[in-house]
């Protein structure tokens, strides 16, 4: 388990300070609640007297190479406890080759460890509606696995919580707003889910 100092500060009821970098999809566009909303509440349901902050730092657009430019200033400068990290989908129909993507990620992580206590979470991002633009995300989700094997750091796997929700019957238009992209409310709460089942013991 990579996360066991941020889980052992819940379970002692400490304060804990979460950053979650990313682009529109930790942003929460244009929903009431997006993932770290939802994320809040399963936290404060499982460990109640914690006393627990989510930085909400997700800018629509952004690639990782900009996560990795605005660092400071939005992730470490609050020292947090952990750090959610959450790129891929404008990396990859933006122009950023998976080379640049991965050296991104890896300067992130890297950053995080050497300037920080912080514990690092990487998030796969969703499913693309478009089956057709199914393998060109599966390559960058394949380059967070790869260094979440080589950094040491943890890894909610988003688009596996959405394959095994809509082979369980539910619909990809249930879980993205009319735009059919970005994540719809119901889609957000998997996200969460997501990011929650790495963060019990």
């Amino acid at each position: 388990m990579h996360l066991d100092k941020t889980i052992a500060k819940l379970q002692a009821t400490a304060d804990v300070s979460i950053v979650a970098l990313g682009d529109s999809l930790t942003s929460g566009w244009m929903v009431a609640r997006g993932y770290t909303e939802f994320l809040r509440d399963m936290l404060l349901a499982r460990y109640p007297k914690a006393g627990i902050r989510i930085v909400n730092s997700g800018i629509p657009g952004d690639t990782a190479p900009g996560g990795l430019y605005r660092l400071q200033q939005d992730a470490l400068s609050y020292r947090p406890d952990l750090v959610l990290v959450q790129f891929a989908l404008n990396d990859a129909f933006c122009g950023c080759s998976l080379g640049e993507f991965r050296r991104s990620i890896e300067a992130i992580v890297e950053r995080i460890q050497q300037e920080s206590s912080a514990e690092v979470l990487l998030l796969t991002s969703t499913l693309p509606a478009d089956a057709s633009e199914l393998d060109v995300v599966a390559s960058f989700y394949a380059e967070l696995k790869q260094i979440v094997q080589e950094k040491a750091c943890g890894l909610a796997a988003v688009d596996e919580y959405w394959r095994k929700a809509i082979a369980g019957g539910r619909s990809h238009d249930e879980l993205v707003l009319h735009d059919r992209g970005h994540p719809s409310e119901a889609g957000y709460q998997l996200m969460a889910e997501a990011v929650m089942a790495c963060l019990c013991a």
